[in-house]
């Protein structure tokens, strides 16, 4: 199966890549001079147009028909002082400007350099737009937006594209996204490693599972940061989630309602406001999850030289709510200085419930039932300083960052013994939990550009990351009358994370279109936690560290690019993983914290190769990845401090080390004008070294998607998407907390998950005028084969663990927007043409 599915993921991105007749090119190698190209948009009183749409297109001669044709090369939207900027020209080559803004008549513009190769900067000067009197109810914006758009050192996912995501969570999202895994417990890995998440270019303790898909305006997959980005996050990336906000004058906002087949239910309303100096955005959104799980498990064991088996057949239900809000707001103080602020409200309950028949050896047959519920209430707060200078390019710019919030818990579990089906005696454990957290980050940054093209990055950031954990464990014992306190699965937990940085990149263009960008990064690190109830505490200094970064590109031609990447990154321990607290909450799953972990560091390769061909990207890479100290799950036998007996505990250790390197393939082609289709297929290898006495065999598996859009006649639009994942090492690194059914703790080093595959649809219907509202319907796992079957084993135990998470789930969404593009909506001169009525698409 997986070879069938790989060769069929290869030959639909190679059959497409042949799909359009390429223009002659430029042979490989060949020399010219390069090129600038800038200019400044106003209006008919002088005033600068900010946010216009700036398309290059590059004019051809086309051999087959003997006429010119446009090629887009490069677009842009012009910046507050209404200026825009293209580098990277060819000289020799003629050009087309194309440019567009809402009340404004679209201009044209042709370029050309001529023969003097020392005119290397062309500055058009000051571009006048006339205005477009006519009521924009009569316009309809048709623009289309890929579903991937592809730079040379990050991947950009335009998530209003990916129609099967609607009602959901940024987890949904992923699921689609190329390079990206997300698990059955919603665990997000880019190749196959747990990656930052930041919202907003910004860290956060928001997890995906906790925004809407609908807010989400795109998300940006960053594989090899720069010095620029904090360090932590070692063997993967960064995903940034960008917020939607509004850029045009006026007003916009949307509707949605939708609904799915287990009894979940979404509402989002979102509103945007910008006129003059002032920029103002609202977004509410409530979701009712309703989650349905079903799996089994089979562990053999053998402690102290007694043999034992575990079976588990398995039933869960989940009812979540969440409810999210985003308040924002712009304020040009001048021309070149803005300052924002935004606030972010999300409050969020879970009810899992689970039933659980058990069959062992010693104690025989048993049902397990558990009861519990989960509740948080995040809160956010951003502000900033956005200050340009003079001189194009050069911008400082001061962020304030603040994450905080409560979480509480509780749950009953109640084991009943049976003879028969008869329940013959009773043992109920409580667990009561409650914790805080705070998250704040400022961090400085400044860029300089040089007249002779080379730029000077630097900045320094402070993070400060302080959180609290209060939990308690009561057990009813069989045969007993009373609760007892079980001391040694009780903690209460504080700690505190301070991290220091500066960074200093520098970069430019050498001769023969290179460039380079060369950088480093200095941290300074602290840990202290205590255990409040022994007064038992930890302190990890962590010692300067010096984290460089390279970056090289070289164009072979205008649509043929070589990048190479070097980086060295770290990965400290989460609170979950150094707390040393024994989550009792399944007695057969037992789960501690290391406090003794220390960092991980990675270093990173990456050599890519991309290619534009048409309306066809097709980006090529090759990575490799080292880790020392890697932290990871291990199964190990300990004496349970519950029992007093010997038993299996899941915990983190440090691993010697671990090696990860592959090659992907990523595609994107608009074949024909209906038809969009984005492929990935990802080749990788991943090994393991526990120890020097602990041989390690490397495992070569394959990852693939393939994403197809149809924009169909009568505005039907239809999403296919395919995914493919084959037998994989577990993943290396999870930010996993404590506590959830089912959430069986497994070893990255001792584990592999079975190949598995999943496909989804969603069509989708625009209606009303400008299709102003449109309903979806979407169908996620068609085939219920999204199931998970993770075996793992060592030292006397195996385990082999299957589950399944709301297969053939169907979900139902119906959007309307509504907006007001008018640049003089709030003058008082009536008299003025009013733009109404445009939706935008």
């Amino acid at each position: 199966m997986k070879k069938i599915i790989a060769a069929f993921l290869l030959a639909t991105a190679v059959a497409s890549l042949h799909a359009q007749t390429a223009p002659s090119g430029r042979p490989s190698g060949f020399s010219v001079t390069e090129g600038k190209l800038s200019g400044q948009l106003t209006d008919l009183q002088g005033k600068p147009i900010a946010q216009a749409s700036v398309n290059l297109l590059r004019v051809i001669h086309d051999q087959s028909t003997g006429k010119e044709r446009e090629i887009l090369f490069k677009s842009t939207s012009s910046l507050e002082n209404g200026k825009f900027n293209f580098t990277a020209l060819s000289t020799k080559d003629k050009w087309k400007l194309k440019i567009s803004s809402v009340g404004y008549t679209a201009k044209d513009l042709t370029v050309e350099y001529g023969s003097d190769d020392k005119v290397l900067n062309k500055d058009l000067g000051t571009i006048t737009l006339e205005n477009d009197n006519r009521k924009l109810e009569e316009v309809t914006v048709t623009g289309r937006k890929a579903l991937l758009e592809m730079d040379i050192d990050k991947k950009v996912y335009n998530v209003e594209k990916n129609i099967v995501a609607a009602g959901g969570t940024a987890i949904d999202v992923m699921r689609n996204m190329p390079s990206v895994q997300v698990d059955i417990d919603g665990n997000v890995k880019l190749r196959n490693a747990a990656p930052t998440i930041f919202v907003d270019g910004k860290p956060t303790t928001l997890t995906p599972d906790q925004i809407p898909a609908d807010v989400i305006e795109k998300i940006e997959i960053i594989t090899n940061p720069s010095a620029k980005y904090d360090a932590s996050g070692s063997m993967a990336g960064i995903l940034n989630i960008i917020l939607k906000k509004n850029k045009k004058t006026g007003y916009n906002g949307m509707l949605t309602l939708g609904a799915d087949r287990f009894g979940g239910t979404n509402f989002m309303g979102s509103l945007n406001l910008r006129q003059n100096k002032f920029n103002i955005s609202l977004t509410g959104m409530n979701m009712r999850m309703r989650t349905n799980t079903e799996g089994d498990s089979y562990r053999k064991s053998t402690i102290d030289g007694v043999n034992s088996t575990v079976e588990q057949d398995i039933e869960g239900k989940t009812k979540g709510m969440i409810t999210f809000g985003r308040l924002g707001l712009d304020y040009d103080l001048s021309p070149r200085t803005t300052v924002s602020v935004a606030g972010i409200f999300v409050e969020g309950k879970f009810r899992p419930n689970e039933n659980t028949m058990i069959t062992t050896e010693s104690q025989g047959n048993s049902n397990r039932i558990s009861e519990s519920e989960r509740s948080f209430k995040p809160r956010g707060l951003q502000a900033g300083l956005v200050q340009k200078f003079k001189t194009e390019g050069e911008e400082l710019t001061a962020d304030f960052n603040y994450f905080g919030g409560t979480n509480k818990s509780n749950g009953t579990y109640t084991t009943n013994y049976l003879d028969n089906r008869e329940i013959i005696g009773s043992q109920i454990q409580k667990n009561v939990g409650s914790g805080d957290n705070k998250f704040m980050t400022v961090q400085a940054d400044y860029v300089k550009p040089f007249k002779n093209g080379m730029k000077l990055e630097t900045g320094v950031r402070a993070q400060i990351n302080k959180l609290k954990n209060l939990n308690s464990n009561t057990l009813k014992a069989r045969g007993e009358d009373e609760y007892k306190d079980i001391s040694a699965a009780s903690a209460n937990y504080d700690n505190k994370n301070t991290v220091y940085a500066a960074y200093a990149s520098l970069g430019g263009n050498l001769k023969d279109w290179v460039s380079y960008k060369v950088g480093m990064r200095v941290e300074n690190s602290t840990y202290d936690g205590e255990l409040i109830n022994t007064n038992q505490k930890f302190h990890n200094k962590y010692p300067l560290s010096l984290f460089p970064s390279l970056f090289l590109s070289k164009k072979l031609t205008e649509k043929d690019q070589l990048q190479m990447s070097v980086t060295r990154r770290v990965n400290r321990p989460n609170f979950f993983q150094l707390i040393p607290f024994v989550d009792y909450t399944d007695s057969l799953n037992i789960t501690r914290g290391n406090p003794d972990l220390v960092p991980e560091f990675t270093t990173s390769g990456e050599l890519s190769y991309s290619r534009t061909h048409g309306k066809g990207t097709f980006l090529a890479s090759v990575y490799y990845k080292y880790t020392t100290n890697l932290i990871t799950r291990y199964l190990t036998q300990e004496l349970n401090p519950i029992t007093d007996k010997m038993d299996f505990i899941n915990t983190y250790i440090n691993a010697n080390s671990s090696k990860n390197y592959g090659a992907e393939f990523t595609y994107t082609n608009n074949l024909k004008k209906w038809w969009d289709l984005t492929a990935d297929l990802n080749f990788y290898n991943s090994k393991i070294e526990i120890d020097d006495n602990t041989p390690s065999e490397g495992m070569w598996t394959v990852f693939g998607k393939l994403n197809n859009t149809f924009n169909l006649k009568k505005n039907w639009n239809l999403q296919l998407a395919f995914e493919y994942q084959g037998k994989t090492n577990m993943p290396v690194t999870q930010n996993q907390t404590f506590g959830p059914p089912m959430n069986q703790a497994q070893s990255s080093s001792q584990g592999y998950i079975k190949p598995f595959y999943g496909i989804d649809f969603a069509i989708k219907k625009s209606f009303l005028k400008n299709q102003a509202a449109s309903v979806t319907l979407a169908v996620n796992d068609i085939f219920r084969t999204r199931g998970n079957t993770i075996i793992s084993s060592g030292d006397g135990f195996y385990q082999d663990y299957y589950r399944l998470s709301n297969p053939q789930l169907v979900k139902l969404n119906l959007s309307y927007r509504f907006g007001k593009m008018d640049m003089n909506m709030f003058k008082k001169n009536k008299n003025q043409n009013s733009m109404e009525g445009i939706q935008m698409q």
